[in-house]
C-alpha cells in the first residue's frame, strides 16, 4: 500500500501540478471568451428554461431519458461527498480562501460544462441497445476525427477506472463514516463498532445499487429525479437555519473566504501556515471534484436526454455547476465558517475529519444528535446518488472500448467495490480519485478545445433563431 500511495503521489503531484490548473483555467476561460461570456450574459435564459421548466411532465422516448431525469442523473452523480466532506477538506487544507477559487472554477466551469453538454448531445448515437449514448469518447472519435480515437478510449479506460474511485469507494466509506458518528452520537455503548457496521452498510448499499443497475439508464434516471430534490431540499434548508442562527457572523466569513484568498496567513484557524499556492490548488481541486466542470463525466447522461437540441440541454450544465458549487458547496463552507468551529483547530485530514467537522458546525445549533443525523442523512443520500450516476458513467466508458458484452462483468466488480469501499481507508482513495480525476480531464479538456468553433456555431445559430421568433 505505500509503494501504491508513493507512486500515486508523485503522478497526482503532476497532474494536479501548475499545468494542469492552466490547462483547466485555461479551457474554461477559452470558451467563456469564445461563447461570448454565455454563461453570464444567458444565465437567466439557462434558469428560465431549467430551474422554471423542472417540474415539466414529459415522458421520454425509447432508450432516452427526460431532461430533468438526464440533469438529475448528473447531478446526483456531482453532488456528493465533494460537497460536504470535500469542501471542508478544502478550507481545513487550503484555508477559508481556498472556497473562493472554488466559486472561480464554477463560474468557469459553467461554460466549461455547458460545451461539453453541447458536444454530447451532437455527436451522441445509439448503441445495440437502441439507447443513447454519448460523452467525449464519441466526440473525440465523431468530432474530431476516427485517427483521435485513441485519445477517446484513453479517456474511457480512465473514466472506467476513476468510477470505482470518485464514483464508488469514495462515497460509501463517506456514507458509513457518517452513519457510525451518528450511531455513537446517539448509542455511545457502539462505540467500536465501526468494522461490523461498515460490513453491513456496505453489503446493504451494494444490494440497492445492483437492484437500480438492474433497470438500465432508465431507472437510474428515474430513481435520481426523486432522490436529487429530496436529498438538496433537505440539505439547504438545515444548513440555512445554521446561517440564520448565526447571521451576525455573516460578514467576517465572507472576509475570511475573500483575504484567505489572496493572503492565506492573515486568516488563522485549521489551515495555518498554508501558501497561496496551496490555497488555490486545494480551491481549484475540490472545486472540480464537487462540480466535475470539464471531467468529462457530466456529459455522458446528459447524452440520454430526450431533448429538442444540444442548446436546450446545455443549458441544464449551466444550472448543474450553479446549484453543486455556487449553492450547496457555499452552504457546507458558510456553517463552518460562521460557527468558529474553525478556530479549534481540531483537524485530521480525511472523511471522517471533515464530516466531524461538519457535525460540529451543525451541532452549535441542532445539538450534537440532530446535528449528526443530519450530516449522516445528507451525505447518505449525496453519496449513494453519486455511486448510481457513476455506474452509469463507468458502464458506458467500458462498453465503448470492449462493447455492449462488457457492461454486466463491469457491473458486478462495481457492485463488489462498493463493499470494498465500506471497509477501507478512505485516506488512499481520495487521493487515487484526485489522480484519477486529472487523468480524465486532460483528454477531454483537449477535445474540447478541438472542437470549441462547433461549440461556437451551434450556440450562435440557436440564439439568432430565437431573436428571430421573438421579433
Amino acid at each position: 500500500m505505500e509503494f501504491i500511495a508513493r507512486i500515486n503521489d508523485a503522478v497526482n503531484n503532476i497532474v494536479w501540478g501548475l499545468p494542469m490548473l492552466v490547462l483547466l483555467i485555461g479551457t474554461g476561460l477559452f470558451l467563456t471568451i469564445r461563447c461570448g461570456f454565455l454563461q453570464f450574459r444567458k444565465f437567466g435564459f439557462a434558469m428560465r428554461n431549467t430551474f422554471g421548466k423542472m417540474f415539466d411532465r414529459k415522458r421520454a422516448g425509447k432508450g432516452a431519458v427526460t431532461p430533468f431525469q438526464a440533469v438529475s442523473t448528473a447531478l446526483s452523480a456531482t453532488v456528493g461527498t465533494g460537497n460536504i466532506a470535500g469542501i471542508t477538506a478544502a478550507i481545513t487544507l487550503g484555508g477559508a480562501g481556498a472556497v473562493f477559487w472554488v466559486w472561480v472554477s464554477a463560474l468557469i466551469g459553467m461554460c466549461t460544462k455547458y460545451a461539453e453538454v453541447v458536444l454530447s448531445l451532437r455527436y451522441r448515437e445509439r448503441n445495440k441497445k437502441g439507447d443513447w449514448v454519448g460523452g467525449p469518447m464519441y466526440y473525440i472519435t465523431n468530432g474530431l476525427g476516427k485517427n483521435w480515437k485513441w485519445l477517446a478510449v484513453i479517456f474511457s479506460l480512465f473514466g472506467a477506472l476513476a468510477a470505482f474511485g470518485i464514483g464508488n469507494a469514495v462515497q460509501v466509506g463517506s456514507i458509513t463514516s457518517a452513519i457510525n458518528t451518528s450511531i455513537q452520537a446517539f448509542i455511545p455503548s457502539m462505540v467500536g463498532t465501526d468494522a461490523a457496521v461498515n460490513l453491513i452498510a456496505g453489503i446493504i448499499i451494494a444490494a440497492l445499487v445492483g437492484l437500480v443497475l438492474l433497470g438500465g439508464i432508465k431507472r437510474i434516471g428515474s430513481v435520481a429525479e426523486m432522490l436529487v430534490p429530496f436529498m438538496a431540499i433537505i440539505y439547504i434548508v438545515s444548513a440555512l437555519i445554521v446561517v440564520f442562527a448565526n447571521i451576525g457572523n455573516i460578514g467576517s466569513a465572507f472576509s475570511m473566504i475573500f483575504k484567505g484568498a489572496f493572503d492565506p496567513s492573515a486568516v488563522v484557524g485549521g489551515a495555518a501556515g498554508v501558501t497561496l499556492k496551496t490555497c488555490i490548488t486545494w480551491g481549484f481541486k475540490r472545486g472540480v471534484f464537487s462540480n466535475e466542470a470539464g471531467l468529462g463525466s457530466a456529459p455522458i447522461a446528459h447524452a440520454a436526454a430526450d431533448t429538442d437540441g444540444p442548446v436546450q440541454q446545455g443549458v441544464w450544465g449551466i444550472f448543474e455547476v450553479f446549484v453543486d458549487t455556487i449553492v450547496i458547496c457555499t452552504l457546507t463552507a458558510l456553517p463552518i465558517l460562521m460557527t468558529g468551529v474553525m478556530d479549534t483547530g481540531a483537524f485530521e485530514y480525511g472523511v471522517k475529519g471533515s464530516t466531524a467537522v461538519n457535525v460540529a458546525a451543525f451541532a452549535t445549533v441542532f445539538g450534537d444528535k440532530v446535528g449528526s443525523l443530519i450530516i449522516a442523512i445528507g451525505l447518505t443520500l449525496f453519496a449513494f446518488s453519486t455511486i448510481l450516476g457513476w455506474a452509469l458513467y463507468g458502464t458506458r466508458c467500458i462498453e465503448y472500448v470492449f462493447g455492449t458484452g462488457s457492461i454486466k462483468l463491469y457491473q458486478i466488480i462495481y457492485v463488489g467495490i462498493v463493499i470494498v469501499g465500506a471497509t477501507m481507508d478512505l485516506s488512499l482513495a481520495w487521493n487515487i480519485s484526485d489522480t484519477l480525476n486529472g487523468l480524465m480531464a486532460i483528454p477531454n479538456l483537449i477535445g474540447l478545445v478541438g472542437l470549441s468553433g462547433v461549440v461556437v456555431k451551434i450556440t450562435r445559430d440557436f440564439f439568432r433563431k430565437q431573436n428571430r421568433l421573438q421579433r
